[in-house]
């Protein structure tokens, strides 16, 4: 376990852009604006102080000049990352190491992804050769194995998991109509949910998240500094990354009933912000929602929910904006969006909102801890992102 980074760097700005169909608008497009946005968050500092950025995206860029071209940067470092959809994510991850280790000051991470126009959805990569033990699969397959998986382990009627999947779909797509930003301003009614088209095994369209094209950016300060730049800064108050040994759908002995990856990562971050009872302190989650199955999943491994007990939990309410955790106030992937790149910092982008009382009509009434969670690959086989950010002075 790293020693972290308990309450050393704050986000002192944020911004982001609308998620969804840009069709007039490039990557470079989505970038100026979300970069525009955050650096007018800050009023005390312009663009040139910034010493160090990072920029994340899966598919459209390939070096840090996918950030350095279209800002116009002069004589700055740019790194560019990518870690499957927890990759706005490693861009914080490693903005946030850079400035507490001292080398930097003032540092930007950004990410951004252009996939309406690029003929895919989701994940868009030149995959190197294997050594033949991959398993052929797609997202909405092998994310639909966890349903079944978790109906059969803890004794589920079919009327019961549909249910709780439903009522995820429900919460975000309410959530989501909220959000002036989200790619889906509209609520659902449950019987629509329940009667879209079938994607993949107990699956349908409402059940999986929106591709979209979007881009969001933060601006990252040591804890001690913050307050020279904001009254109303936001506290890392603890952080885990976990990349899983790549198992996989091939290997034996995995359930889908679980994240390994989430659980050890979260473990991490819990532990160094002195989160020992999730459900009690934890206000509001942004949970990576690609599917429905995977939010009622996350539920138990970010210890919301007893094990077995996530289903109930969800139908009794627990997780709506309302309820004991919100679980995506803004709607989440469901229907915010999912443009790869962007989605980490997205999920920062609604706690930074929460934590600072800015989230309108969907602000969660006195919310001090937050969770942004952030996975990548299959069932199995993961990338797996967890911090704490908090607004308590350290």
């Amino acid at each position: 376990m790293g020693k972290g980074l308990s309450n050393r760097v704050a986000i002192i700005a944020m911004g982001c852009t609308p998620f969804r169909e840009h069709w007039d608008k490039s990557a470079d497009d989505l970038l100026v604006d979300a970069v525009t946005e955050c650096v007018a968050g800050a009023p005390k500092l312009a663009l040139d102080d910034v010493e160090a950025f990072w920029v994340g995206t899966q598919g459209s860029g390939m070096s840090g000049q996918t950030l350095s071209k279209p800002l116009g940067l002069r004589g700055k470092p740019v790194t560019r990352v990518e870690n499957y959809c927890a990759t706005g994510s490693e861009a914080f991850r490693n903005a946030a190491y850079a400035v507490a280790s001292g080398a930097y000051d003032v540092v930007m991470a950004t990410g951004v992804e252009k996939l309406k126009d690029s003929s895919f959805s989701g994940l868009t990569a030149t995959w190197p050769p294997s050594d033949g033990t991959d398993v052929e699969w797609t997202a909405p397959g092998g994310f639909s194995l966890l349903a079944p998986a978790y109906r059969e382990r803890y004794g589920l009627t079919d009327r019961e998991m549909r249910d709780a999947l439903t009522h995820i779909a429900f919460k975000n797509h309410a959530n989501g109509a909220l959000n002036p930003k989200a790619q889906f301003r509209r609520a659902m009614s449950k019987e629509a949910i329940e009667k879209s088209p079938r994607i993949a095994g107990m699956l349908s369209v409402m059940d999986c998240s929106g591709v979209a094209d979007g881009a969001a950016a933060a601006i990252i300060v040591r804890a001690e500094d913050a307050h020279l730049y904001t009254d109303r800064p936001v506290y890392l108050k603890g952080m885990g990354f976990v990349a899983g040994p790549g198992d996989g759908l091939s290997t034996d002995g995995y359930d889908f009933t679980t994240f390994p990856e989430v659980v050890q990562a979260t473990a991490e971050a819990y532990a160094q912000a002195d989160v020992t009872n999730p459900r009690e302190q934890i206000d509001l989650a942004e949970v990576h929602d690609c599917f429905t199955p995977t939010e009622l999943v996350l539920m138990e491994d970010l210890g919301f929910s007893e094990r077995g007990r996530g289903w109930s939990d969800v139908l009794k309410g627990s997780f709506d904006r309302d309820g004991d955790v919100a679980v995506n106030p803004d709607g989440g992937l469901k229907s915010f969006g999912h443009p790869v790149g962007a989605t980490g910092l997205r999920m920062f982008y609604e706690c930074f909102l929460q934590l600072r009382g800015e989230a309108g009509e969907r602000q969660v009434p006195g919310a001090r801890l937050a969770v942004a969670q952030n996975l990548g690959g299959q069932p199995g086989s993961c990338v797996a992102f967890t911090a704490v950010v908090g607004n308590e002075a350290p």
